[in-house]
């Protein structure tokens, strides 16, 4: 059975895991990056109209200072961060299933939104509302991540920076396949793969649609 590796960080990792094992992948977690939260003081809630989370480790790493800003309603991409925002006692303005671009142009114009972000981060494009992006959280590298890779293996690739940290490391392009997220995730991997396809929309369930496609050699739909 082609092995499917799984690149992001904890927690992120198991649970992508088991949702490719409950398509009947072979999949393990093989993070190349560990998240760490950031030191941070959240400024004056009343200063800003929400908070705009594009991940779920914002909420985990935040600590106390996120209590500041309860009051704010929260923009959320994808389910993960909705559910991690519901958990911390948040209300959930509009989530988000197709990456932060899509989120920011259904919701209203000329909002204030308070990022909660990651040291690395990709700023929205062409945004309409005011953003602050505020770093509580960074993945850092892992620096000896212990790689199987067969011939046939598929990694997924959920960010830029993981692209670019997997062609540092993996000893044989020409036997894996990437399954990228986004088209911005798979130019960071470079060339000279087995075969590189991008997922329809940048979701964690397009992604494991898209693995499941190269792992039965048949084209994505």
């Amino acid at each position: 059975m082609t092995r499917v590796l799984v690149l992001r960080p904890e927690p992120g990792a198991s649970a992508t895991v088991a949702r490719a094992r409950e398509r009947g992948l072979d999949a393990v977690a093989v993070p190349l990056f560990e998240i760490e939260p950031v030191a941070w003081d959240a400024p004056e809630a009343g200063g800003f109209d929400g908070l705009l989370l594009t991940s779920a480790n914002a909420v985990r790493c935040a600590g106390d200072q996120i209590e500041k800003l309860r009051g704010l309603k929260a923009y959320a991409v994808g389910d993960a961060s909705a559910e991690a925002a519901r958990d911390a006692r948040f209300d959930i303005a509009t989530t988000g299933d197709s990456g932060v671009d899509r989120l920011l142009a259904s919701i209203e114009a000329d909002l204030k939104l308070l990022h909660l972000c990651g040291e690395d981060r990709r700023q929205p494009e062409q945004a309409r509302q005011s953003i602050t992006p505020l770093v509580v959280y960074r993945s850092r590298a892992i620096e000896s991540p212990r790689l199987a890779i067969d011939a046939g293996t598929v990694a997924l690739i959920h960010s830029p920076r993981a692209g670019q940290r997997f062609a540092e490391l993996a000893p044989d392009r020409g036997s894996v396949a990437i399954a990228a997220i986004s088209p911005a995730a798979a130019e960071a991997a470079g060339d000279g793969w087995k075969s590189m396809a991008v997922a329809d929309e940048p979701s964690d369930e397009a992604l494991l649609a898209l693995a499941a496609s190269l792992c039965n050699n048949s084209p994505p739909k």
